[in-house]
């Protein structure tokens, strides 16, 4: 009897341990599996910190990476940028269907190449208004619109007019350029103002912008151009990749000269083969349903013809 316990304990205790080890293989398993799925996640969601680029400059001004405050605050806008995903392949989806646009007419007023990145951090190239009363793709103040000749009243709004706010924008930074002698500075002043900046340069005894102490918005201001201009000329260096035809493209258009009043632009939409909301999108700068023009100014309003957009069946 007490051999048949001692066998009978022997047996539960052997059975116990083969039991407990079975579970912990299981458990190991598990983790392993786990641990392996992590590791694929991981290798899909990998977060990089990149590298100082060897030099950096804006409209062919040097910025100073050599120094590590200024390689901070640069490297800060580019991570942003970067890991804003969503937000910045938009960008690069926008760029390709206005920088079309605005390219030439920098070239034409002499404005270095690199401040199209300028609309884009003021904006995000879309006709957005800001909480001062800003607006358009520029970010143009009424009182600096109607400074470099855009019109605007109840019927139009020329800060919306592509064309139009980009030549105004030229002829502020042209202004600017005179008045610093450095396109950063003039970029900057596109920001904080000219009398703003000048005041902060003579408080300060410095002449460059990377020397002055500004507010949070003007300071990191630059950077987040350079930031911008980085990833959009290097979109595989930093993790975007897209086809061609997953870009935006801007439609074809006529153009119809208009010298005169149109009372009612739904009907006026309606005559030229689209539907209103097209004519909107197409001509943003039309603010009203109706175009008063009294002194007979000639407009220039923009007809899609794209076979890719929906038109009206008459």
């Amino acid at each position: 009897m007490k051999r048949s316990f001692l066998f009978f304990l022997f047996a539960s205790i052997i059975f116990v341990i083969f039991t407990q080890l079975k579970i912990s293989s299981s458990d190991t398993n598990n983790d392993n599996s786990e641990l392996d799925s992590l590791q694929d996640l991981n290798q899909k969601t990998k977060v990089f910190s990149f590298n100082k680029p060897d030099s950096l400059n804006f409209a062919g001004e040097s910025v100073p990476l050599y120094s590590s405050e200024i390689w901070e605050r640069f490297d800060n806008e580019l991570l942003r940028n970067v890991y804003f995903q969503s937000n910045t392949l938009l960008y690069f989806k926008k760029a390709n269907k206005f920088f079309p646009i605005i390219e030439p007419i920098l070239k034409e007023y002499g404005i270095p190449a690199d401040f199209k990145y300028l609309a884009v951090i003021e904006s995000g190239l879309e006709n957005v208004v800001s909480p001062s009363g800003a607006a358009g793709f520029w970010q143009i103040m009424k009182k600096t619109a109607k400074e470099y000749d855009l019109e605007i009243n109840d019927d139009v709004d020329e800060r919306y007019n592509l064309e139009k706010s980009t030549v105004a924008a030229c002829n502020y930074l042209n202004d600017a350029y005179k008045q610093f002698g450095e396109w950063t500075i003039a970029a900057a002043s596109y920001n904080m103002g000219r009398a703003g900046i000048s005041r902060r340069l003579k408080e300060q005894r410095v002449e460059n912008y990377y020397d002055l102490y500004l507010n949070s918005e003007t300071a990191r201001y630059i950077f987040r151009i350079l930031a911008l201009k980085e990833i959009l000329q290097n979109p595989q260096k930093y993790g975007f990749f897209f086809k061609k035809n997953d870009l935006y493209m801007m439609p074809n258009y006529s153009t119809i000269e208009i010298d005169s009043s149109i009372t009612n632009l739904y009907d006026f939409a309606y005559s030229q083969n689209i539907n209103y909301k097209l004519l909107k999108k197409s001509n943003p700068w039309l603010r009203s349903s109706s175009l008063k023009n009294t002194s007979n100014k000639t407009y220039f309003i923009k007809i899609p013809i794209d076979s890719s957009l929906i038109f009206l069946e008459k």
